[in-house]
């Protein structure tokens, strides 16, 4: 079966095309400015170079269709017609507490997600759209929805709910989420596998660090902790987000800065996290470069980076009573060799020793502690994509069956 995943955003959207009798990625795309002068789609057919292509795309339907003509050129496609589509994957960002698990989309399913859309509302109304589009341009393909708070549906009470009147959690939905579930759900599967460790016998720290960034403690297979909360705002220092801040700095800043309605929370996820501290860049590669020419405030941007982990690190080893493994990915966590050095210093006596020698590497899947550390640190590309086309495959297969 050959599965669509598509995961769209305001005004992009990001496709694949796998093919899961061996899970080989076909094809990748990228649509961007959907409903602005020069919308673009980039198509890239795995073997051959990239063909990109500016067309009008006024809304998220044009862009699905644009899609599905790439796919299906005769040139650069990988389907003769969308018969050859088994199922269409979705990512969905926020399914509050109504979904555990990956679920077949249904009239039902979308009115619940169309009810998660104060809790998201700048990822949930285009998840949507998507959704609609490929329903109208693929009426007979069944569609599935993957969702980022879904994995996170495991923790306990006590490490969701915030101590404020609990009415507000009963009536409003204030509680902690969650968010890079699929990823979080991935790399420890792929911890287990490279382990030779069943993972209800495995206790994992998986630290999801990219612009976005997040760390989550897994015990046998479900996760009971992580770091980000009712928003992605929540938890570690982020590209732009301040992460875990004093509640009462919000009205503080406010009023010292005479700020309008919402601006605060526009300086706490865009103009914040190692971006605010540095005054240099949100890219973790263009501060170790300003660190290189001497600057301070670069280099304090991302101590307090590496501090916050390692707090979450310490955290969860305690709140799980050990810890086996401790697992890095994304963007910062699969490739920055220095950060990976600079957040396991110090933790020796938790039995955590990196190797230097084999953490000089990239984007690699692989071991890079040292032998005799007790606790494996590992190094695992994530790859969410394959994640949402593995769970469509496993529920389209299931009700067919």
């Amino acid at each position: 079966m050959k599965v669509l995943v598509i995961n769209c955003g305001s005004s992009s959207l990001k496709y694949q095309i796998l093919d899961m009798t061996n899970e080989s990625l076909l094809c990748k795309g990228l649509v961007e400015r959907i409903g602005m002068d020069g919308s673009v789609i980039t198509h890239e057919k795995i073997g051959m170079d990239k063909v990109k292509t500016e067309v009008p795309m006024k809304d998220h339907k044009d862009a699905i269709e644009q899609v599905l003509a790439a796919v299906q050129d005769k040139d650069h496609g990988v389907v003769k017609s969308m018969d050859e589509i088994g199922a269409v994957g979705h990512r969905v960002v926020h399914a509050g507490e109504k979904f555990a698990k990956s679920v077949l989309i249904t009239d039902e399913v979308v009115k619940a997600l169309e009810e998660c859309v104060d809790l998201a509302p700048l990822h949930n109304p285009p998840n949507l759209l998507g959704i609609s589009a490929c329903q109208q341009l693929m009426p007979n393909t069944p569609m599935v929805g993957v969702f980022d708070t879904a994995f996170h549906q495991t923790m306990p009470p006590e490490s969701y709910i915030y101590a404020i009147p609990y009415e507000y959690y009963q009536k409003h939905g204030i509680r902690r989420y969650g968010f890079h579930g699929t990823s979080h759900k991935y790399v420890a599967e792929r911890a287990s596998k490279m382990l030779n460790v069943n993972l209800d016998d495995l206790k994992l720290i998986t630290c999801h660090l990219g612009n976005g960034a997040s760390v989550s403690a897994i015990k046998r297979g479900k996760c009971i902790d992580t770091s980000m909360g009712f928003t992605p705002l929540e938890g570690l220092v982020m590209g732009t987000r301040s992460g875990d801040i004093d509640p009462a700095i919000v009205t503080y800043i406010r009023e010292k800065e005479n700020l309008p309605q919402g601006k605060a929370n526009e300086i706490l996820n865009k103009k914040s996290g190692v971006l605010g501290i540095s005054g240099v860049s949100s890219d973790f590669r263009d501060l170790e470069e300003a660190v290189a020419d001497g600057n301070e405030r670069a280099a304090l941007a991302l101590k307090v980076f590496a501090h916050k982990v390692r707090f979450y690190i310490g955290a969860y080893i305690a709140e799980m009573n050990g810890v086996d493994a401790i697992v890095f990915t994304a963007g910062v966590g699969e490739n920055d060799v220095s950060m990976r050095e600079i957040i396991c210093n110090n933790l020796g006596n938790l039995g955590i020793k990196l190797d230097p020698v084999k953490n000089k590497v990239r984007g690699k899947e692989t071991i890079i502690s040292a032998d005799d550390g007790r606790v494996k640190i590992l190094l695992i590309p994530t790859n969410e994509e394959l994640m949402i086309a593995r769970d469509t495959y496993d529920i389209v297969t299931g009700v067919v069956k």
